[in-house]
């Protein structure tokens, strides 16, 4: 699976997030490619060039644009000016009508619609009535269209995110001066349940554009990853750090766990279902069920339930817990499993055929223990105890152990 990591450090804008991108690898000619089946007939070219950030090289991107003074988006402060404002319908209707590919078009069109909803909510107005000015300019359009272009370019399946250092200050809009963060990216990130750290700098480091990419399409957390490219892309300020964004793309390495132990604390629920859920769960492939007394909040008597199970039957085994038991939700943490090899074999008694488990260990059997299930039937036909045709068993089974 192919997975993009943003380490957003020094925050995250459309533009930043675009240059990273031409830096990791995309073909600038194929960015403009793309970007010209849009028919903006103000969008004329692109310009690349790398600069140097504190001590990092990066590339910084910048759009020729005609008719307007082009001023763009990530200075970390606001979005662009130029251009005029259009209502998110107007956008729409511009990705849709042009010749991009359908998961481009799809992935653009997400990113506004998302954004749209955030400016409905903090200005009070409905989605239709959005009036988009910075980030309905034709810079934005193209570093959110450009975005998804290098999403595609890239086979990106996920993308993870950093917490996100949010500035201090104030930042001139068309709405006038608003405080840092714009009201829109913290509506962005707040929706999005993002992880946020504070920052020393009184600038705007995350755009409206670059929440909104992370908002729609980011997991916000650190995964682990075989490395394939990095790029970084130049904001345009001058910071006392680095001002880049340094964009991570390779292979999500799978997780070592083998197995899971989801758990779930109930202190409302008849104890005399719990004998059906522990049935159920079996049924559904659980390793192990095991219930546990706890003190709950208030000394509320409860139980913990425990379920241990391989990983591809952790959600299956979820629902059960979930549709059996009181519980709103369940807890769940990987494990990894050691295990022995284990066979079962059919042994001859005086009383009767009865199943051993064994237990080898490279390659030697360390354990041979009769199966009690087999040990009672036999016991109950013959009317002895299930003792004597236990110990009978296990002293056959013992032959196993001199192999």
């Amino acid at each position: 699976m192919k997975i993009l990591y943003c380490d957003c450090f020094s925050g995250i804008s459309g533009d930043m997030f675009l240059a990273a991108m031409v830096d990791a690898g995309l073909p600038e000619d194929y960015l403009f490619g793309q970007l010209s089946r849009l028919n903006l007939h103000e969008f004329k070219g692109i310009k690349t060039s790398k600069v140097l950030k504190g001590a990092l090289m990066a590339t910084l991107i910048e759009f020729d644009l005609a008719e307007y003074e082009h001023h763009h988006e990530h200075e970390n402060e606001s979005e662009s000016h130029h251009g005029n404002a259009r209502h998110l319908a107007d956008i729409l209707g511009l990705i849709d009508a042009s010749a991009l590919p359908t998961q481009v078009k799809q992935t653009a069109s997400a990113i506004f619609q998302k954004l749209g909803i955030a400016e409905a909510k903090i200005h009070g107005t409905s989605l239709e009535e959005v009036h988009f000015h910075e980030v309905g300019a034709v810079d934005s359009i193209l570093d959110i269209v450009g975005a998804a272009v290098a999403l595609d370019y890239f086979h990106i399946d996920r993308i993870f995110a950093s917490a996100i250092p949010l500035g201090t200050g104030t930042v001139q809009t068309q709405h006038g001066l608003l405080p840092i963060p714009a009201p829109a990216t913290l509506e962005l990130l707040t929706a999005a349940k993002a992880r946020v750290i504070p920052s020393e700098a009184t600038q705007e480091l995350v755009t409206p554009t670059g929440a909104a990419i992370l908002a729609t399409l980011a997991e916000f957390e650190q995964p682990a990853m075989q490395l394939d490219n990095v790029g970084l892309g130049a904001g345009h300020r001058e910071l006392p750090w680095p001002n880049v964004l340094r964009l991570i793309i390779g292979e999500r390495v799978d997780s070592q766990a083998t197995h899971v132990e989801i758990e779930a604390n109930i202190d409302d629920m008849n104890p005399q279902f719990y004998a059906s859920v522990m049935q159920h769960l079996f049924a559904q492939g659980a390793k192990d069920v095991y219930f546990t007394p706890i003190q709950m909040k208030k000394n509320r008597p409860a139980v913990k339930l425990s379920v241990i199970a391989t990983v591809k039957d952790e959600a299956a085994l979820a629902q059960v817990i979930l549709r059996e038991t009181s519980t709103m939700g369940v807890r769940v943490k990987e494990l990894q499993r050691h295990e022995a090899i284990r066979e079962t074999h059919k042994i001859n008694t005086c009383y009767g055929e009865v199943s051993v488990k064994l237990k080898r260990l490279e390659g030697k059997v360390v354990q041979a223990n009769p199966e009690y299930e087999d040990c009672l039937v036999l016991a109950e036909r013959l009317h002895l105890p299930v003792a004597e045709v236990y110990r009978e068993a296990l002293c056959v089974a013992s032959n196993f152990l001199t192999e």
